[in-house]
């Protein structure tokens, strides 16, 4: 069987890798000149399955406006002519209450988890290396309240056998000593020892070398346009103006996921949350990050590569704007001197921003559709290379028709219906 990926990121790339080692014949289209040269580019390094959580949570709508007050504000919004951002906050809003908030957070450390693991295996399988550690991540806690509202996140890491650990101060110090000039900024902290980091860009650019030692074919510089639809099947996607065919069709688009399977009556609440990155050249190791740091104030990752650290935070609700703006870097550079100050150089740093693809509930869209040929695998957000050998191994067995490794409840797009 003959599949046409449609995306080059790191969801696109896996997900082809994995197909290709069940057999399938497979063709990757991207617009771009090369692999994760979008959304999988520069984000923030961390493979966080423990810290898998929805945006949508209680207690969000008033955090939100006074973030809307705040000079450095994690929430970034400007509102658009289009009725898809309004939709899209509106279902985040029904979100936001503890039942929900169990229920998505349980789907997306279901995929998270055992995405992990695949990742595992591929890296014993390939030897791949991506500047990779596995040295947990530290979510840090600069007020009680805080502290006091992961309990409630323990509850769900209990209940799914997350290994955490509960951090002092003395604990913060003891796996990231570079905190020394700002521990006394912090009451505690969570530990998540199974979670890592590396470089995605590195990663998806290697494993697309990689797939095509097993047959994968990538195609660059292709424009994919829309899909044929006639009768109510799909036959076939239009790419750089001409129809080709393939026996099957995976969707992993992201952001573009959303106006793509619009015409043919598959409506995926998927929208982009702008997001911002920096990479810091290292100039002193003994302040510099082990691994991954989670500021829970600023909403921030800082997570360390061999001779960088790339920080990266803030969401932006404003439809598919990629401008940066010089007061968004001044934001990024106040909060990285309020966690690792003088451990890079910010006068050499690296200033991103890129689109994630958000659900409202926050679990992607992996799965069937309504047509027998027509597959997603979209919608991560922020955690695109968290899940991304998960959602791409658990897609390769439902199509190979093979049961998969962990439960299909919830993930495909027939929640939303």
């Amino acid at each position: 069987m003959h599949v046409y990926v449609l995306g080059s990121g790191v969801v696109g790339t896996t997900t082809a890798y994995y197909l290709a080692k069940k057999g399938f014949e497979v063709t990757v289209i991207d617009r771009q000149e090369g692999a994760a040269l979008e959304t999988s580019f520069g984000n923030a390094g961390e493979i966080s399955p423990g810290y898998s959580t929805p945006w949508a949570a209680p207690g969000l709508p008033l955090k939100a406006i006074k973030w809307l007050f705040q000079k450095h504000a994690p929430l970034i919004m400007k509102l658009t002519p289009d009725l898809a951002q309004y939709r899209w906050m509106w279902q985040l809003l029904k979100n936001c209450n503890a039942e929900s908030y169990a229920v998505n957070k349980e789907r997306m450390l279901r995929v998270a988890e055992y995405s992990r693991d695949c990742l595992q295996a591929l890296r014993e399988d390939t030897g791949i290396t991506y500047e990779e550690r596995q040295l947990g991540t530290i979510q840090l806690f600069r007020k009680q309240q805080q502290l006091d509202d992961v309990e409630k996140d323990i509850k769900v890491l209990e209940e799914t056998g997350v290994p955490f650990e509960r951090l002092d101060k003395a604990g913060i110090l003891k796996y990231e000593p570079g905190l020394k000039d700002k521990i006394d900024e912090f009451v505690g902290a969570l530990r998540l020892p199974g979670d890592e980091t590396g470089d995605c860009f590195l990663f998806t650019q290697r494993l697309a070398e990689i797939a095509k030692g097993v047959g994968v074919k990538f195609r660059f510089n292709h424009s994919v346009d829309r899909f044929e639809y006639v009768g109510g099947e799909i036959k076939g996607v239009w790419i750089n103006g001409k129809l080709e065919t393939a026996d099957a069709y995976v969707v992993a688009l992201g952001s573009y996921s959303t106006a793509l399977l619009k015409p043919v009556g598959i409506h995926v609440p998927i929208y982009p949350l702008k997001g911002f990155s920096l990479t810091i050249p290292i100039t002193d190791e003994s302040k510099a990050p082990q691994s991954t740091v989670l500021d829970e104030t600023y909403k921030v990752a800082l997570t360390r590569f061999d001779t960088r650290i790339r920080m990266g935070g803030m969401a932006g609700i404003n439809g598919f704007d990629l401008t940066l703006k010089d007061k968004y870097l001044a934001t990024m550079h106040e909060i990285f001197n309020h966690v690792f100050p003088g451990s890079g150089d910010l006068k050499e740093a690296f200033f991103w921003t890129g689109l994630r693809p958000a659900t409202p509930d926050g679990t992607p869209i992996i799965g069937k559709t309504r047509y027998p040929n027509l597959w997603i695998n979209s919608g991560h957000g922020t955690l695109g290379w968290t899940m991304s050998c998960g959602s791409a191994s658990y897609l390769a067995d439902l199509m190979a028709g093979h049961e998969p490794a962990i439960s299909t409840e919830g993930l495909d797009v027939s929640r939303y219906q």
